[in-house]
């Protein structure tokens, strides 16, 4: 497709360059981009149509009985009904409606649409219009600018690609319908738009920058949500298809046996084999909604859940041979009920390393609004994993949205909050216990990288020589730790009082009355007031 697009690029600087006088070098003069998403959509939906009608066409040679409509022109409204039910736009019919479609048939127009945008934007030259990086140093006024301009450019672009490639598939839509058949036009318009933006916003963002550029386009915050939903909805999207596939390997005689039941053929095996193919991303949906609690029903009065089944007469598809028998589950089958609470701590790690908060109280908040996100995320997977199978009792197949999403959000949100703030608890103590020698060695080296400058220049002596005089020097003197009186340090001014007045008295052996202390010995050295006076230690150097 990409060829093509390219051939319809460069068709008109060929033209220019067989006409005498004319410069063949148009590089700086590109399409607009509302010239260059209307191409993509078209070249898009072309290549589209043209692969499921080629899939249809060998359908129905190998089954005449005109199943797949009636000549060619039946074959070519077939097609279309499939393009548009890979995008997910439903159908009428007699007494109801078909909106179980298969997710696995929306890979292909997303891949088309994202391989178109990122052409669009090559054609648009849109990288050269807005580069991802900034000179280093660059003012955080000029950064939020050039982010913002950024997304406006991504947004407009999506809307480039989206706005015609919705206009055409509204006529598709109507070329589409037959008398049994009918789409819903304003289910396809909606569809085709949503699925058009979003890849083509992918592909223009993904042309702008590598993929951490694209996520730095994102404020620090939303950046944040947006990979912790992200984190969270794959790990539960990993547990279904793990499940689905256990149960697969575990139930497979029952499988083999609706297939035999069948018996297609061969080309019908083949086309039977890729249907359950296309189908198995709603399985693994309904196997989300399954670890999450609430569970899937197929059909009215059915439900397939941890705390029980009940089933009635399902569809002969043989992917629905690996559904459970009717009864109690087994209590070691309510340990998938955890796998929502792993998810949530696993993304509550990453959206506190991504954007610590400065509160203790503000990370958990932030854990839980990424719950909320992907509870979210996981309803509308819901919505589109399931749908009616025309009326009565099939009218409802698949999870209900708003069950799974009210689970998803608790689980998830709670278990993210607790691992956010225990997270961001760790965060902020480890910074706070940072060594004050670790943080002032940039000063240390700075300091002797600027002595070592000045020793050079002759600012600064690199041999000091010792200061003269006293043998304890000023640099000593200012290093030595001041004395301090101990508590068993004896005055000797003290003692010499306390020997007079041991002579003063009388002794025994001489008879008479003790006389009263003598007043008159004054010590000198005192003053009477509690504080000894002490000698200059230094004053015989000054003699």
């Amino acid at each position: 497709m990409t060829a093509i697009l390219d051939q319809l690029r460069t068709a008109p600087r060929s033209m220019l360059g067989k006409i005498p006088g004319a410069s063949s070098d148009h590089d700086d003069a590109r399409r607009p981009l509302p010239v260059s998403g209307m191409l993509a959509a078209a070249a898009t939906l072309g290549v589209g149509l043209a692969a499921l009608t080629t899939l249809t066409l060998v359908g129905w040679i190998a089954a005449p009985s005109g199943a797949l409509g009636a000549g060619l022109p039946g074959v070519f409204r077939t097609a279309a009904q499939l393009w548009l039910a890979a995008h997910h736009a439903g159908f009428a019919i007699s007494g109801g409606r078909v909106g179980l479609l298969p997710l696995g048939l929306m890979i292909l127009p997303a891949v088309l649409l994202y391989r178109a945008g990122r052409w669009m934007a090559r054609d648009a030259d849109l990288r050269l219009r807005l580069p991802a990086r900034l000179p280093k140093n660059s003012p955080k006024e000029q950064a939020d600018a050039r982010r913002r301009a950024q997304l406006v450019l991504v947004v407009q672009a999506g809307v480039s690609l989206a706005a015609p490639y919705a206009l055409l598939a509204g006529l598709i839509a109507i070329v589409a319908s037959n008398e049994v058949t009918q789409p819903f036009i304003g289910e396809a318009l909606l569809s085709h738009f949503l699925l058009a933006f979003l890849a083509g916003s992918l592909a223009t963002a993904r042309m702008i920058g590598p993929w951490r550029i694209m996520l730095r386009l994102l404020p620090e915050r939303v950046r944040a949500l947006t990979v912790g939903t992200a984190v969270a909805t794959a790990v539960l999207l990993v547990a279904g298809l793990v499940l689905v596939l256990v149960a697969v390997v575990l139930n497979f005689g029952q499988v083999r046996e609706l297939s035999e039941v069948l018996s297609p053929g061969f080309v019908g095996g083949v086309l039977l084999v890729l249907l359950q193919l296309l189908y198995l991303l709603n399985t693994v949906v309904w196997a989300m909604s399954y670890i999450a609690g609430p569970g899937f029903a197929i059909g009215a009065d059915t439900l397939v859940a941890p705390t029980g089944v009940q089933l009635g007469t399902v569809p002969s598809l043989p992917l629905f041979g690996a559904l459970p028998e009717s009864g109690t589950v087994p209590v070691w089958m309510m340990a998938v009920i955890a796998l929502p609470f792993a998810a949530g701590a696993a993304a509550g790690v990453l959206v506190a390393r991504i954007a610590p908060s400065p509160s203790y109280e503000a990370a958990p908040l932030w854990g839980f609004l990424t719950g909320v996100s992907t509870g979210l995320v996981a309803g509308v997977l819901a919505a589109l994993s399931g749908g009616p199978i025309g009326g009565g009792r099939l009218a409802t197949v698949g999870p209900s949205p708003w069950e799974v999403a009210v689970s998803v959000a608790l689980e998830v949100g709670v278990a993210a909050g607790i691992s956010a703030g225990v997270t961001n608890l760790l965060l902020l103590n480890k910074r706070a216990r940072v060594p004050l020698d670790k943080a002032a060695a940039p000063v240390r080296k700075a300091g002797a990288a600027l002595a070592k400058a000045a020793s050079k220049v002759g600012l600064a002596e690199s041999d000091p020589r010792p200061l003269p005089g006293h043998w304890m020097d000023a640099t000593e003197a200012d290093t030595q730790e001041i004395p301090v009186i101990r508590d068993d340090w004896q005055d000797e001014h003290a003692s010499a009082e306390a020997e007079t007045l041991a002579q003063a008295r009388p002794r025994p052996e001489q008879p008479g009355p003790a006389g009263p202390p003598r007043r008159d010995i004054v010590d000198e050295s005192d003053d009477r007031g509690g504080h000894v006076i002490y000698l200059d230690p230094y004053a015989w150097d000054r003699d």
